[in-house]
């Protein structure tokens, strides 16, 4: 992961029922200057939640009665917060299943925690307002992007996007007709320089989801076999945007 500038102090929601864990995550938040506030179960985050809407949740997958998942579910269903997942290392399915219902990035137990807060400050970052340079609204295809109001929206409707899809399409947009690696839109929107490509993966996949008439045949983001993902709004791309040579990137998944 890149080195990045710090990010003014937030309000974080923890949700494990490993007390141990959670006072160690609270300490290095807490000394990264953010404000953290605990849970141990999921009624108790959602009560949490409900009194002070965090800015961003760090949540155990495994939690007792009522699992991570639905905690992430039910938290989303009162609009867009940034979760950052806790998982156990080695569980895949789970890891996948978290970023399908939309958890903005995860990190693996045992973990470092000045990992987790280097990831969560990447997270928070993402999703504040942009530089005043970045704000100026996109428009492609019938899709609409207000970078600085953070809405993105399809012929009209607003498209309710997690951080990360709402990077994703972002990024997308400002880069017409250019097809990108999985690796290069893990710099370019995650921020960081390794991690699980299947992240990339699962957000182009939930991307499609709700941007393509028919996500089973995608017409707006395309993939380019041996090179990665392109959006394909029409026009022809920009000079000097053409894909890169076959081989220049890992192959993605459809």
């Amino acid at each position: 992961m890149q080195n990045q500038p710090h990010t003014p102090g937030a309000r974080v929601l923890v949700v494990d029922d490993d007390p141990t864990v959670a006072e160690v995550v609270e300490g290095y938040l807490t000394r990264a200057g953010h404000a953290v506030v605990r849970a141990a179960d999921g009624p108790a985050a959602l009560a949490r939640a409900g009194e002070r809407r965090p800015d961003l949740v760090v949540l155990d997958l495994m939690l007792p009665g009522m699992d991570g998942l639905e905690v992430c579910r039910r938290l989303r269903e009162d609009g867009p917060v940034p979760v950052v997942m806790l998982t156990a290392r080695g569980d895949e399915d789970d890891r996948i299943l978290g970023l399908e219902v939309g958890a903005d990035d995860y990190v693996t137990k045992p973990f470092s925690p000045r990992e987790l807060v280097l990831r969560v400050e990447s997270v928070l970052r993402r999703s504040r307002p942009p530089a005043a340079s970045d704000t100026a609204p996109l428009a492609a295809a019938g899709l609409t992007v207000d970078p600085a109001a953070r809405r993105a929206s399809k012929k009209g409707a607003e498209l309710a996007l997690t951080v990360r899809e709402f990077d994703l399409l972002t990024f997308f947009l400002r880069h017409p007709g250019r097809a990108f690696g999985r690796e290069e839109l893990m710099r370019e929107v995650w921020g960081w320089d390794f991690g699980d490509l299947s992240t990339v993966t699962v957000h182009v996949r939930r991307l499609r989801g709700k941007i393509e008439d028919d996500p089973a045949r995608p017409r707006l983001i395309q993939t380019v076999w041996g090179v990665g993902y392109r959006l394909d709004t029409g026009a022809p791309p920009p000079d000097g945007a053409a894909p890169r040579p076959p081989g220049a990137s890992a192959h993605p998944s459809p």
